[in-house]
């Protein structure tokens, strides 16, 4: 598919502050804080986190309290102006019977103001890039659940927006059908240029496409920042090598705080999450004590699923 040059950088896409939104008792969006910049960021968090809530929000299609900027423009006070720069994948089904997959989209690019000629030969560009070439001319009706989420990220494409808002976009895919979708979004991310908002449970899709996450847990943000940044070693987690007295020196590093949260690799090897504030030096100072030599030290990357969880933990001791 030819996409046009990408759009200028922007510092800040989308800023945040204070936004509530409630139904009846329930606080879906709970005073949510966060800036979101260029390129794909992942809103993450489990079902009923405020998720949804929140894009429906960012498109002017809820009413919420707060104040919020999509792309320099207001959707409470501007959400047409709002919507016609944004593609929606929501995460249901949102097809109309009876037409063939080109015409749906075709529709959906008339409905964004598009003339009708260049409705549909967008139409046709953005079907091929999604694979569904062979099938546009294809009853919706007739296809499956993979071809559904496929066809739905057509349709938030066929506009050219800047930003495109993903609500799920793997679910009921099998794995070749997950992995296929991934690898589209981190092409229009990374490759032409699309500002992505990728709403998801799934920590993997989450890694696989976005450089940013924000994650929620009961509508409020508990964890922002850069995928890099959040799941260095510099937290504490170290992958030691040790000769000596393995009991001993285990025993040590507990008795002065450190956690070992894995001492069964065959060469002897353990992962010791040290306390707030420690560094390498507590290492070697344990096994001084212990009688041990230090032969190997390396700081452990985290998984964005050790972040999000110890996120949780620290907003459950607050």
């Amino acid at each position: 598919m030819r996409l046009p040059e990408p759009v200028r950088l922007r510092a800040v896409i989308l800023t945040i502050r204070g936004l509530r939104k409630r139904f009846g008792e329930i606080r879906a969006l709970d005073g949510i804080d966060c800036d979101v910049g260029p390129g794909a960021t992942g809103i993450l968090g489990p079902n009923g986190a405020g998720k949804t809530t929140l894009l429906r929000v960012l498109l002017g299609l809820l009413p919420a309290e707060g104040d919020a900027l999509v792309l320099d423009l207001d959707p409470f006070r501007r959400p047409r102006e709002v919507r016609a720069r944004l593609g929606y994948m929501p995460e249901s089904e949102c097809t109309i019977p009876g037409l063939f997959g080109v015409d749906a989209v075709a529709y959906l690019g008339r409905l964004a103001g598009m003339p009708r000629r260049d409705a549909f030969k967008r139409a046709h560009e953005v079907m091929y890039f999604v694979g569904l070439g062979e099938e546009r001319y294809r009853e919706v009706s007739e296809y499956s659940s993979g071809m559904q989420q496929r066809l739905k990220l057509a349709s938030a494409l066929v506009h050219d927006p800047e930003l495109l808002l993903l609500d799920e976009p793997t679910n009921g895919l099998d794995p070749q059908g997950r992995d296929e979708m991934l690898v589209l979004l981190r092409e229009l991310a990374h490759e032409h240029g699309k500002h992505l908002l990728l709403s998801s449970h799934l920590l993997p899709d989450v890694e696989q496409v976005c450089t940013n996450v924000v994650m929620l847990r009961r509508g409020c943000v508990v964890r922002q920042g850069p995928i890099g940044e959040l799941t260095t070693g510099e937290h504490g987690t170290y992958e030691v090598k040790a000769r000596g007295d393995a009991a001993r020196f285990r025993d040590q590093l507990a008795r002065a705080g450190a956690g070992v949260l894995d001492a069964t690799a065959a060469d002897g090897s353990m992962i010791v999450r040290l306390p707030a504030g420690a560094g390498s030096a507590f290492v070697f100072r344990a096994a001084a004590v212990a009688g041990a030599q230090v032969r190997g030290l390396k700081a452990v990357r985290r998984t964005l699923e050790h972040v999000f969880l110890d996120a949780v933990e620290d907003e459950r001791a607050d």
